[in-house]
């Protein structure tokens, strides 16, 4: 049951939109925080549990695999049974996770927790950005819905902190399951929230989806942009009915977009920097403590320069911000990888190392990080949205499964300075990628990137 909304004055609808940002977004922190939480807690999990270096990677990735799957039918829930359905029922399985995360006796139910926090994070993942998406001005679309990127970095930072002060007392019990509290807040606030209009007009509910678009806009007058909701989305199931989406060739440079743009966010080797930067700063010369208060730091970098793309999104456009981050990526890891040839005694050497992959993380949340949820969240038609979100969301699972369990790999086979000259290359790659096919967005009602002009535009381009 959708919650009551009426027509709200436009100061009144600018604090409602805001308030759906802000605890849908909470998803995001989710995300971040159980994300994170991993690289401080394992050190302890592995002295209590005795875990073998296999294991160890087990009990990262299980995360990962759950995440996959939870993507895997985001979309295809979100369709059909709401976006805020959906968000309701994945707090609760963050709960569930967190807690038996938190309160595991053995290595086996700690996989099966992370497991479960993972089937919560992959439609979190998808369908936050969706959800706020679709329930935001045009006008104001970039930054709110960037507000979900801002809160994973918050989240990632949370956690290093908490895994910080928790390591006297190698508490990583409370480092896992504190994650239950912004899950309960997530559930209770989503009770709050209505359902988007588009995804009520889909179901045929138009005078609710009429009371959320008042309730967005503050004005009574929304039957012009009902209208056109309507009319996209009849003409969408027209031609949707016919093929399936990965068989649509309209669809298809669509999905190589959002897919594309996906799987090279990850395969850039973001995570590296996420995951392993402790091991990556004490193998440069830092000492142990050393490397995990740097790691707070680069975890703060990326929520300033989060902060900042979110003011900017929605005049710099996301053609120009994704394009110059991935450039500005691949720059530094060529850098970070020449940075491994100088000898280890050479005074600044470890300074340096941290420089390399502070401007890294300082790109991607300036572009790539901001842009690809967004983007992915615009650019497909109502009828399909669901499932083609859900789609890339999977895509960025996988990859960034691949990249964590081959890294360690790739240093130990080939050496650090080839493994990021191999993420240089992967960062060249996808600024070309962004160059021939993402589109420009910004400042565009839903209704008027998913038509088929600029399906065609983007077509031409792939």
């Amino acid at each position: 049951m959708t919650p009551a909304t009426h027509e709200l004055s436009p100061r009144s609808s600018k604090r409602f939109v805001r308030r759906v940002a802000a605890i849908a977004a909470i998803g995001g922190l989710l995300f971040g925080y159980d994300t994170g939480v991993i690289s401080g807690g394992l050190l302890f999990i592995r002295k209590e549990f005795g875990l073998s270096p296999l294991m160890e990677g087990v009990v990262v990735s299980s995360l990962l695999i759950g995440a996959t799957l939870g993507a895997l039918v985001s979309g295809r829930l979100a369709d059909t049974f709401g976006r805020r359905k959906v968000l309701l029922g994945t707090s609760a399985v963050f709960a569930i996770g967190a807690v038996l995360a938190g309160l595991a006796p053995d290595e086996t139910v700690l996989v099966l927790g992370r497991v479960v926090l993972g089937l919560a994070i992959g439609p979190a993942s998808a369908v936050v950005p969706l959800y706020i998406a679709e329930m935001v001005p045009a006008d104001e679309r970039g930054a709110l819905v960037n507000f979900n990127q801002l809160m994973i970095t918050i989240g990632i930072v949370v956690s290093y902190v908490v895994g910080f002060l928790y390591a006297p007392v190698e508490g990583w019990r409370w480092m896992l399951g504190l994650a239950v509290v912004p899950a309960l807040l997530l559930g209770v606030g989503m009770l709050f929230l209505p359902e988007t209009p588009r995804n009520l007009v889909s179901r045929n509910l138009l005078d609710q989806a009429r009371a959320v678009l008042r309730s967005i806009h503050g004005k009574a007058d929304v039957d012009g942009e009902l209208s056109e909701i309507i009319a996209v989305g009849e003409q969408q199931r027209q031609m949707s009915s016919a093929r399936g989406l990965l068989r649509d060739r309209a669809m298809r440079p669509m999905l190589i977009t959002g897919v594309g743009l996906a799987v090279f966010s990850q395969i850039a080797g973001v995570n590296t920097i996420i995951y392993f930067a402790p091991s990556v700063l004490e193998n440069s010369g830092f000492g142990a403590s050393g490397s995990i208060l740097a790691q707070v730091g680069i975890g703060l970098i990326n929520v300033v320069l989060t902060v900042v793309a979110m003011t900017l999104i929605d005049r710099m456009g996301r053609r120009p911000m994704v394009i110059s981050a991935f450039a500005g990526m691949g720059i530094s890891m060529a850098v970070l990888g020449v940075a491994y040839l100088l000898p280890s005694q050479t005074g600044g050497v470890s300074w340096f190392v941290l420089g390399c992959m502070a401007c890294y993380i300082a790109f991607f949340a300036f572009g790539v990080g901001t842009v690809l949820w967004l983007v992915i969240a615009e650019i497909y038609p109502l009828r399909v949205r669901g499932a083609a979100v859900g789609m890339a969301a999977m895509a960025v699972w996988l990859a960034n499964f691949v990249v964590s369990l081959t890294f360690p790999l790739l240093i130990a086979g080939v050496g650090a300075s080839i493994t990021f000259w191999i993420f240089a290359l992967v960062c060249a790659l996808a600024t070309a990628f962004c160059v021939r096919s993402i589109p420009e967005t910004k400042r565009r009602s839903l209704e008027n990137i998913s038509d088929q002009e600029i399906i065609a535009e983007t077509s031409k381009a792939t």
